[in-house]
Parts: C-alpha cells; sequence; structure tokens
C-alpha cells in the first residue's frame, strides 16, 4: 500500500515510518523543514515538503496523491494556543476533506485520552489542545471514512517493549510513542478493524496480538 503520513518526523510518526517500510509499504513523509528530507529518505520514506497549517485541502490532494491510506500523528506540542488549533483541529479537518476529494477512505487518528492531565492543575493552553482534539475527533467519527481514532496515554520519549493495553475503554496511564507506532502499523494491516475509538497504554500484551484480538471481534 501506499500510505501518507502526516507528522513523519514527530515522536510517533518517526517510529512508524521505518516499520511501515519495513513491511514493505510505500511512505509519503510529510515535513515542514527542508532539513527534514534526508531523515525520511534515510528511513525508507518519499519525502513532500509543506507544512499542515499553510496547507489547502488541495495541497493535501497533491500531496497524497496515489495513496490508498492517511495517518495522521502531527501536533503543535504546546507551540502556541493558534498552531494548536490549526494542527490538532483543523490538519484533520482539511485532511478528512482532502482525503473525500482524492477518494482515500482509510484514516488513521492520534488523538489523546480524554483523561489526560485531569490530575493536574487547570492550564488554559492544555485544555484548549484537549478542546481541539475533541474538535477532530468528533470530525473524523462523523465522516464516511473508515477511520480509526487511537487516543494513547501519557506519551513517553521511548521506543517501548512492544507489549501494550488496548481496548476501546482502559484504564489511563503512560505508553511509548514507539508502542503507540507498532499499534498504528499493526492497525493498518488489518482493515477489518474500522470506525473504533481505541484507547491505549503500554501494558502486558504484544501490539500485534492486542490488534488481532480486536479484528476477530468485528
Amino acid at each position: 500500500m501506499k500510505i501518507f503520513l502526516i507528522g513523519a518526523t514527530g515522536g510517533v510518526g518517526h517510529r512508524l515510518l521505518p516499520m511501515l517500510h519495513a513491511k514493505g509499504h510505500e511512505v509519503v513523509g510529510l515535513h515542514r523543514k527542508p532539513e527534514q528530507l534526508a531523515e525520511i529518505a534515510r528511513a525508507g520514506g518519499i519525502p513532500v515538503l509543506g507544512d499542515i497549517i499553510d496547507m489547502t485541502v488541495d495541497d493535501l490532494v497533491v500531496a497524497a496523491k496515489g495513496c490508498d491510506v492517511i495517518v495522521f500523528s502531527a501536533g503543535a506540542a504546546g507551540s502556541g494556543l493558534d498552531r494548536t488549533t490549526a494542527i490538532d483541529g483543523d490538519g484533520p479537518i482539511k485532511t478528512i476533506a482532502a482525503a473525500n476529494k482524492f477518494g482515500i477512505s482509510r484514516f488513521y487518528l492520534v488523538s489523546a485520552f480524554p483523561e489526560a492531565g485531569r490530575r493536574r492543575d487547570r492550564n488554559d493552553r492544555f485544555e484548549h489542545y484537549m478542546a481541539e482534539k475533541k474538535r477532530a475527533d468528533v470530525a473524523v467519527a462523523a465522516s464516511d471514512l473508515d477511520w480509526v481514532i487511537l487516543r494513547p496515554g501519557t506519551l513517553l520519549h521511548a521506543d517501548g517493549s512492544g507489549e501494550v493495553t488496548l481496548g476501546l475503554a482502559v484504564p489511563y496511564g503512560d505508553v511509548a510513542r514507539g508502542n503507540v507506532a507498532r499499534v498504528l502499523a499493526e492497525l493498518i494491516e488489518r482493515p477489518q478493524v474500522r470506525r473504533e475509538v481505541l484507547e491505549l497504554t503500554d501494558g502486558a500484551t504484544p501490539a500485534g496480538e492486542a490488534v488481532a484480538r480486536l479484528e476477530r471481534n468485528n
């Protein structure tokens, strides 16, 4: 398959790209800095320069030409309210429109656990982030695409063990970015798992087995 990866140089995306390449997929990696081109190429991807904030729906259609699947793993990473709105909220919504326009049906969105940050002191920036994540989730779930919304717990800068807890509702916890990438790679291999909102943390079940269980239940 040919996969359009938005957020290819991020904490999840730069781990996901080589996994997909190793499975024999062709991966188009969107990057916003010219110096990131070499990183994507080394991982086996096809670099495409573009900033999701500035790109129009038509720009995304051109970038995703020939692709069968779209993965949206980009995020503003606390870089400001306006960027959070543009990337975490508007970004997936524009991508849905592009998928519909180009005829791509499969869409995977990395979102956030609803419980994220609930034990912290209130922070308006984080509350805005969560509201934008929910806005994107609602738009994806209302679409006619074969979507999966993946809600990881607190993201850790780690590759992880490959063992996870994955389900429609699981206890809140931490998850290595590498484990998020593994689950996405497994989900892409199993298109029968579709139109599901899934929660993910580190756990005790190999990622492939965890996704296979979901497939059997569909």
